[in-house]
């Protein structure tokens, strides 16, 4: 059993065949998949797809990109939303330096508000940094300060000290298909170094669609082939890797249910 812990089924992509996508990861092992926010004002889509699945959860959150649009939102809102039955994490959000789609400001201030719906919820913080190591480290750092709070760096590329502060604060780590990508043997070098306690498997789906899928759309049945590259990169084979991802995940995701165990 492996789990996608990221993925985006709201997106108008997969608008003509979720159902069917859901499906076929069930079909090839991927029995539980987490559909992530990306903007808080379309929580009622999201928890919608989540609750036509069983084994679909979704989050709460705004994305960086989102953060100028939904600036002024308040944790109290958040909390009060992350209450959904279905909804298991708090997110996505953080820093994107990269785009730079909204004001870097706005970003921070996101960032803070719903690492503060992560420590009064509980539930784990889906954390998107692109470009902005040094300043996500920083932030990270200064809020366990005031209160630890359990967080995932998602769809990991960035540099390991980051990848080392963020395990060090108590967090997980995250690979996507930019894992199996042949120009990423640093990617799979941090991975390598971290501990397999905090390792978690992912598509982004729709993006970042792993070799033999490369350029087309990437779905939830599509993590088998990150997991069979991080089972490489970290010297396991293909149903340890399994195991590992799948009891990290509820682990983290503790709010989730297994499959196996309803």
């Amino acid at each position: 059993m492996l789990v996608d812990s990221h993925c985006h089924l709201d997106f108008p992509d997969f608008a003509s065949e979720r159902d069917d996508v859901v499906a076929r990861a069930a079909a090839d092992g991927v029995a539980t998949l987490v559909t992530i926010s990306t903007r808080i004002r379309r929580f009622d889509a999201i928890s919608e797809i989540a609750e036509r699945h069983r084994d679909v959860w979704c989050s709460i959150g705004t994305h960086p990109h989102n953060a100028g649009e939904e600036d002024g939102i308040s944790a109290d809102q958040i909390v009060a939303l992350s209450a959904h039955p279905k909804c298991v994490a708090i997110g996505e959000a953080g820093l994107d330096y990269f785009y730079d789609k909204a004001p870097r400001d706005a970003q921070a201030r996101g960032f803070r508000t719903h690492i503060d719906a992560a420590r009064r919820t509980g539930l784990p913080l889906v954390i998107h940094a692109r470009d902005a190591d040094a300043d996500i480290a920083a932030i990270l750092t200064e809020e366990t300060g005031k209160g630890a709070f359990p967080f995932v760096l998602h769809c990991f590329s960035s540099g390991a000290a980051l990848a080392r502060t963020g395990v060090e604060l108590g967090g997980y780590v995250s690979f996507s298909g930019i894992l199996t990508f042949k120009n990423s043997e640093a990617i799979r070098q941090i991975a390598a170094e971290l501990p397999k306690d905090r390792l978690l498997v992912e598509t982004d789906a729709p993006y970042l669609a792993p070799p033999p899928f490369r350029g087309k759309r990437n779905e939830p049945a599509y993590v088998r082939q990150t997991a069979r590259v991080l089972a490489g990169a970290i010297g396991v084979d293909e149903p340890e890797v399994e195991r590992l991802t799948t009891d990290n995940f509820f682990r983290l995701f503790s709010k989730a249910k297994r499959p196996d165990a309803r």
